[in-house]
């Protein structure tokens, strides 16, 4: 019978180029791996430098400073008596790989190099490293010099290679080729490895968990064998955030997994398995004659036994029990993820809070609402006892001495708003909303007018020209009725700039500080160029920019009861508008009527658009199955081509404003982010859509057409 087994995977907090936070937090992880009886850890992808270091991975100091880290690791002897699998970039024969060391008492067993790199979406691995993508090939790898010595040799093997110890085989893939078509993981199971390693630098976004479970519960059910999955945790500082959720399987089933939101900068998951369960779970003889068949790994030996050899016989010992995968519902990621990477960029950019333009308006509200939910996790953080919270809680909430004992009186330090509204166009039921809410969360609200700015900005046209702009409404044209609303909308960011560098002096917070801006502008209002260039929407971060209105109206709806908070359910009741032109008896602005089209269209648009990879005669011709036929809700072909023509008309007017968005918290597959994760242009040809156009005109007469013929067949045969 095969001995019992323990094994450790872990989620870190990691920072990009933090090399001492790092590094202090891979020994912290490794100890209480070893603390828990484990032989084997399992860390992140790339974690001594931080996944996200991007062009800084062309630098040669930070291949230098990872080896300088690995150093600590190697020479440190408490970290000693397990294996250890920890990420770091390296350079080989003047390549830049993407690297596994495996580490056993203080010597470096071998280097796997990453064999796929992620290149699509956020993801841009290829422009800093090169793709291994030789399956099974080792050659020598020559250390540097300090290195050597230390090692006692001067080169290990680097590739894709199995480690046998005296009772099991391991071997690592990473992140990326979990998610390919023929992953190392099927010919390793092949060739005997029970124990996969995969460290992943895997961000948020909303569902995607459920994909990783899936994944790696086919990958075992159909293979068999023990997995353990490793992830980064937190704002690395960039758009992303990295959920955790570390998981170890066997045989298809979850026998461990950490939290996928958190505030711990370290959590390790810890599992004890049965290799029998494996190696009987393996008994198909169709698996054998693909084993037997199968290209054969070069194997590391290893002079080191994973099991518990001299278990205690008093003690019992059992493998861990498999338990049911832990998922949150989109609303609760909506909640949790943003808030999370909210709670890393404010302690991390050493501000001294945050500030909301606060609309009484469904956006705004959810922004304020995300701040909230992040008041509520360091609070229950704090009275968890986290020491790295409370430590950077100590230093943000400056206004008392003593700690905030609740999420409203933790929010009334780290969040302002204010209602930025004109007498003509601001109504009375949006003042009232965005007071009520700010008292309800706790912050520390204002009420402006901004009338004075936007009369001041409007009368220098007229001084300077004699010319005199009106709104739409007052009998001004389109074009003037769009000059004036724009006015409101920017005068509004430049006033929230100078609210908050000053609220922190006015409030007379102990050492003065600064707040960061928050924007409010969703995916779908930034995907339809809905918004105003550099208006409140231009702000330090957003953390809404890539979640769809129709989800946000959904976290708003939970968070109006699992908060307590039933202010939320007048915001989700109100009609989106942006309120910048005059309120009349016979109009009042409509989001929706401005847009000409509904949010819920919108998500549809940007889902084809990006995720199907559809232009315009694509889109129209799956729409037309979507929303087409008879029936008092369906659109005629006319009807379904109008919106799709009207749908990349503005993407062409408007792609211009995503060059200057606001770096926005990654939630949404279908986000326009012109920064890096949707590439295309923003200068169109006038004409671009034309003959894509000409082809839905073509279609559309042609199924008018045929849907006359069989009207006039019907009536004929009356």
């Amino acid at each position: 019978m095969a001995p019992l087994i323990t094994l450790a995977t872990c989620a870190l907090n990691q920072w990009s180029l933090d090399f001492e936070g790092n590094l202090q937090r891979i020994k912290k992880s490794i100890l209480k791996a070893k603390e828990a009886g484990a032989t084997l850890r399992v860390g992140p992808e790339l974690e001594i430098p931080g996944y996200g270091c991007l062009d800084h991975f062309l630098e040669n100091e930070v291949y230098d400073n990872s080896w300088d880290s690995l150093y600590s690791i190697l020479t440190d002897p408490e970290l000693h008596d397990i294996m250890i699998d920890v990420g770091l970039p390296i350079l080989h024969r003047n390549c830049r790989y993407n690297a596994r060391a495996i580490v056993l008492n203080g010597k470096i067993l071998c280097l796997r190099p990453k064999l796929y790199l992620a290149n699509d979406g956020n993801f841009r691995e290829m422009r800093f490293f090169t793709p291994w993508n030789r399956p099974r090939h080792v050659e020598d790898y020559y250390l540097p010099p300090y290195i050597q010595k230390h090692q006692g040799s001067r080169h290990v093997p680097i590739g894709d290679v199995v480690l046998s110890t005296f009772d099991t085989a391991l071997a690592a893939e990473t992140c990326e080729e979990l998610f390919t078509p023929n992953s190392p993981h099927i010919t390793m199971g092949l060739n005997g490895v029970e124990i996969f390693t995969n460290s992943s630098g895997s961000h948020h976004s909303l569902r995607k968990l459920d994909e990783r479970i899936a994944l790696i519960s086919e990958a075992t059910r159909k293979n068999g064998g023990v997995y353990l999955y490793s992830n980064q945790l937190g704002c690395d500082g960039d758009r992303l955030y990295y959920d955790g959720s570390a998981m170890i399987f066997v045989n298809g089933d979850i026998v461990g997994q950490s939290s996928q939101f958190g505030l711990n900068e370290v959590e390790v998951v810890v599992a004890t398995v049965d290799l029998e369960a494996v190696r009987s779970y393996r008994f198909a003889p169709s698996r054998g004659m693909q084993a037997v068949a199968a290209p054969e790994y070069r194997r590391i030996e290893v002079d080191f036994s994973l099991s518990h050899e001299n278990l205690d016989l008093d003690e019992q010992h059992s493998a861990t029990a498999r338990r049911p995968p832990r998922y949150h519902l989109p609303e609760e990621e909506i909640a949790y993820g943003p808030a999370c990477w909210l709670w890393d960029y404010l302690r991390r950019s050493k501000a001294a809070g945050f500030f909301i333009p606060l609309s009484g308006g469904i956006d705004s509200c959810a922004t304020a609402t995300l701040v909230y939910s992040m008041c509520r996790q360091v609070v229950k953080a704090m009275k968890e006892g986290n020491a790295e919270v409370i430590a950077d809680v100590k230093r943000i909430a400056a206004y008392t001495e003593t700690l905030p004992s609740t999420a409203e009186e933790l929010c009334n330090q780290v969040l302002c708003t204010s209602f930025l509204g004109m007498k003509e166009q601001s109504s009375k039921e949006t003042r009232e909303r965005a007071q009520a809410l700010a008292d309800r969360i706790g912050a520390y609200h204002t009420d402006t007018n901004i009338d004075d700015v936007f009369h001041s900005t409007r009368n220098i046209l007229t001084s300077a020209t004699g010319f005199e702009p009106k709104f739409k409404v007052h009998g001004g044209t389109t074009t003037q009725n769009l000059a004036l609303q724009n006015i409101q909308a920017r005068s509004r960011m430049v006033i929230s700039y100078y609210m908050a560098q000053e609220l922190c002096e006015v409030r007379g917070r102990p050492g003065g500080g600064s707040l960061l801006v928050l924007g409010s502008s969703n995916v779908d209002e930034c995907l339809r160029g809905y918004l105003t260039k550099y208006d409140c929407s231009s702000a330090d971060i957003n953390p809404i920019g890539s979640v769809s209105k129709v989800d946000l109206k959904r976290f708003i709806a939970w968070a109006a009861e699992d908060f307590d908070m039933p202010i939320l359910k007048d915001f989700i009741e109100a009609t989106p508008t942006a309120e910048l032109e005059p309120i009349t008896a016979e109009h009042t602005q409509s989001d929706e009527v401005d847009m000409q089209m509904t949010y819920k269209e919108l998500s549809r648009f940007g889902t084809l658009r990006k995720v199907n990879h559809l232009g315009p005669f694509g889109m129209f011709l799956v729409l037309l199955e979507e929303w087409g036929g008879e029936g008092e809700d369906r659109l005629s072909p006319r009807e379904v081509a109008d919106k799709v023509k009207k749908f990349f008309h503005f993407y062409q007017i408007n792609r211009h404003k995503q060059t200057v968005a606001t770096p926005a918290y990654h939630a949404e597959s279908y986000s326009p982010d012109d920064h890096r994760f949707d590439l295309r242009p923003f200068l169109y040809p006038s004409a671009f859509q034309s003959w894509s156009f000409k082809k839905i005109d073509a279609r559309v007469e042609a199924l008018e057409q045929r849907i006359q013929k069989k009207k006039n067949e019907a009536n004929a045969s009356r």
